[in-house]
Parts: C-alpha cells; sequence; structure tokens
C-alpha cells in the first residue's frame, strides 16, 4: 500500500479528524527523554536533541515543560510518502487564515499540529480546501 500521489485526488479525498486530547512538544537529551517515547506521537532527534510530542497534561506532570500546546489534526486520506504539493497546498489554506502548523507524516496520512485555540479555524479552512477540490461535507 503505497498511497495516494495524484494531488487533485488527495485534495478531494482530504477529510480532516481533530484528535480530541491536547498535546505538547518537549526537547532535551535523549538519556531524559526516551523513558517517555513510549507516550510519544513522535520521536525525533535532532543534533541538538530530542523532540517528542507527548499529551500536554501528561508532559507537564512529569516536569518536562512542553510548548506550543496543540491539537492534532489528521488528515484521513492516504497519502503516499512521495506526494508533491499536498502538504504545501495544506499549510498555504493554514497560513491564509494566520494559522501556523507543524506537519508530520506517518505512513498512512499527514498530520497538523495547529495551536489549540485555532481548532475550528483550521478545520474549517481544511474543509473548505477540500470543498474547492470537489469534496462535500455534511
Amino acid at each position: 500500500m503505497t498511497g495516494i500521489s495524484d494531488l487533485n485526488v488527495l485534495l478531494a479525498g482530504l477529510r480532516p479528524e481533530p484528535d480530541p486530547a491536547r498535546y505538547g512538544f518537549v526537547t532535551g537529551p535523549a538519556a531524559r527523554l526516551d523513558p517517555f517515547a513510549g507516550q510519544a506521537l513522535m520521536r525525533f532527534a535532532e543534533a541538538q536533541g530530542v523532540t517528542l510530542i507527548l499529551p500536554f497534561d501528561e508532559a507537564e506532570a512529569a516536569g518536562l515543560e512542553p510548548v506550543f500546546p496543540c491539537r492534532r489534526i489528521t488528515l484521513a486520506v492516504h497519502s503516499s510518502l512521495e506526494a508533491v504539493g499536498f502538504m504545501a497546498h495544506v499549510a498555504a489554506a493554514l497560513a491564509a487564515e494566520g494559522i501556523g502548523c507543524n506537519p508530520v507524516a506517518g505512513y498512512f496520512h499527514d498530520h497538523v499540529f495547529v495551536p489549540e485555540d485555532r481548532l475550528g479555524d483550521a478545520l474549517a479552512a481544511l474543509k473548505a480546501l477540500a470543498r474547492a477540490s470537489g469534496r462535500e461535507f455534511d
């Protein structure tokens, strides 16, 4: 299963699904954060340290000082890891509304993390993007 790479099909099939959980990003040395990696939606290693995306309240309770309280929106269309332009259109639609986003690609879907207080605006912008490409919503 390689996913969809046709941009028009991806945009028309875009189905933004909000996650009810609140997340935050934490960073630090691997030795400090790896014990929490099992709870993370994502672990990414950079030269400066490890980044985890964790449930915000759990990260705070563990003393990890999460930043960017956000919500995840799953772009529920099976996008190919080699698809060209899909995330650029998503980011542009959000940017047009003044909404910053942090995208993450999984094998089956792309996800965007948006500021928690802009979730409704982000969903509206993504649904408008899909409608412009041919998708109808209830």
